[in-house]
């Protein structure tokens, strides 16, 4: 990735839109510009867990503004990341499209451990550096993430399928509470905390931060009413939540120090807050400066000074796996290449990344077992935490593992692009030629792509030297021909074998 001197992310959250521009400058990224939008997206989530048209609506007004702001930026210097709502609406296959061509970028949806460790990089770079273990709690709209870590590293990930905007709704529907609805919202939330309890309990850490927009309010509200000189403290938060059941509606609520918009899900907030401090022992609660957006900022940075997460998370799980190196790397060697000719020199640099990842993980799976090991190693690939990936990533990597051996032909419906087309046929075609793996030295083998037609020079006698990878080459293009994929490897007519 190249170096940018201007960077932004956009934080496409279940209650609120972000877009943050960052100025890029040695080491340090520092905000130049910001801009939120209430989209409440986890508000559109029908019963049938599709995302409604008027939330969809709300999404592309926001998604058009940013667009605006974002009009002049090359496409690697904005990196877009969709959360929990996108996560779960069954509808987001169809909704995406349109969100990207309002946004004029793509958008990621990560899962939710990778939105946890963004949060965290982008807390951890607000605070003074420190060796001790800190608790970062988030409490989003749809979803909460807890992070456990140490300087600018998460230790410990984990994400609740509870927010805000989606407690606030099914606890309190009408926007009317009372002692017993919000006890009922905090016992909720204690049951899904119960299962982290042990690991995120006051004992494995020595400071608690909240982050993003709910700890934020509920910090703003404390320190306004007096009920806190700094943060979120135990005592406050009990007035607060005395404050609201008092209330008895939001209409009611008049609450110093918060925003117009914070006021319909801020019950469901202080009901996960109020949760997340007796079931995990928290005494105070520090509000940190940094969010998701600063995290996604430091990561693009990451990225682009070849400090790639995803390129450690691989090596990782090359180690963890007992991947032969050698055999891996053999195979990413010739796929890349195959794929930089069939692409004409055509720099496709998501392609390429992908195709590395692949040929590095293609063999996890023999960990599990030899028989059917492709389908062991997708499996893996895309369902293992893998920190850096987006979910996308993940199972466009998946794919190709699954399908780097085998019968294609279970392909027919599964990929349409031809990009991915040409990665498949370079990445099979390499894990069949070094089958032997061996560094025995192969000789030239120039490639080239015409529409569907791809065409392999292999010299005649090191086929009649190799007539085991002769016979497999002839069986590989017949399984391709079945598809309509035409691959021509003149060599094979001349050959003995």
């Amino acid at each position: 990735m190249q170096e940018l001197s201007t960077i932004a992310a956009v934080d496409l959250g279940s209650n609120s839109f972000r877009l943050q521009v960052g100025r890029v400058n040695d080491e340090q990224v520092y905000a130049v510009d910001s801009l939120r939008e209430p989209v409440r997206l986890a508000a559109g989530l029908s019963p049938n867990g599709e995302l409604d048209e008027a939330a969809q609506q709300r999404a592309l007004i926001a998604l058009k503004q940013f667009s605006q702001r974002l009009r002049d930026f090359p496409s690697a210097a904005v990196r877009a990341v969709g959360t929990n709502t996108l996560r779960a609406a069954r509808n987001t296959a169809q909704v995406l499209p349109r969100f990207e061509e309002a946004l004029g970028f793509p958008i990621e949806i990560v899962a939710g451990r990778e939105e946890a460790r963004l949060i965290y990089l982008g807390v951890a770079h607000g605070l003074a550096p420190s060796a001790e273990r800190r608790l970062v709690v988030d409490i989003g709209g749809g979803s909460t993430e807890f992070i456990i870590g140490s300087g600018h590293a998460p230790q410990l990930t984990e994400s609740l399928y509870m927010g805000c905007v989606s407690w606030s709704l099914r606890y309190f529907p009408e926007q009317r509470f009372n002692k017993s609805s919000m006890k009922r919202a905090e016992v909720a939330a204690r049951i899904e905390l119960e299962a982290i309890r042990k690991q995120f309990g006051s004992d494995s850490w020595s400071e608690a931060i909240g982050s993003s927009g709910t700890a934020s309010a509920i910090s703003d509200v404390l320190e306004a009413c007096g009920w806190s000189e700094s943060g979120i403290s135990r005592s406050g938060l009990e007035k607060l939540r005395s404050a609201i059941i008092d209330g008895g509606r939001v209409a009611e609520l008049d609450l110093p120090g918060l925003r117009d918009d914070r006021l319909p899900v801020l019950p469901g907030g202080v009901a996960i807050m109020k949760a997340v401090f007796d079931e995990l022992d928290v005494r105070h609660m520090k509000i940190a400066s940094g969010a998701m957006r600063q995290g996604i900022l430091w990561d693009m940075i990451g990225r682009s000074r070849r400090k790639d997460t995803r390129e450690a998370t691989v090596s990782q799980f090359m180690k963890r796996y007992h991947v032969d190196t050698a055999q891996a790397r053999r195979v990413e060697r010739l796929a890349k290449k195959f794929y930089e000719q069939f692409s004409d020199g055509v720099n496709h640099e998501y392609g390429a990344r992908l195709l590395s990842w692949a040929a590095r993980l293609h063999e996890i799976g023999l960990s599990v077992a030899h028989s059917g090991f492709h389908k062991h190693s997708a499996y893996i690939v895309s369902n293992a935490d893998m920190p850096g990936f987006s979910r996308m990533e993940q199972q466009h990597t998946a794919l190709l593992v699954r399908s780097h051996r085998g019968s294609i032909e279970k392909l027919r419906n599964r990929v349409s692009r031809e990009t991915d087309w040409t990665l498949l046929v370079a990445l099979r075609l390499a894990v069949l030629i070094y089958r032997s793996r061996s560094d025995k030295r192969l000789p030239r083998m120039p490639a080239a792509k015409g529409g569907s037609a791809y065409t392999l020079d292999i010299d005649a006698g090191w086929l009649d030297a190799n007539p085991l990878t002769a016979a497999e080459l002839r069986d590989e293009m017949a399984s391709w021909r079945k598809l309509g994929v035409n691959i021509s490897i003149p060599a094979l007519a001349r050959a003995k074998t």
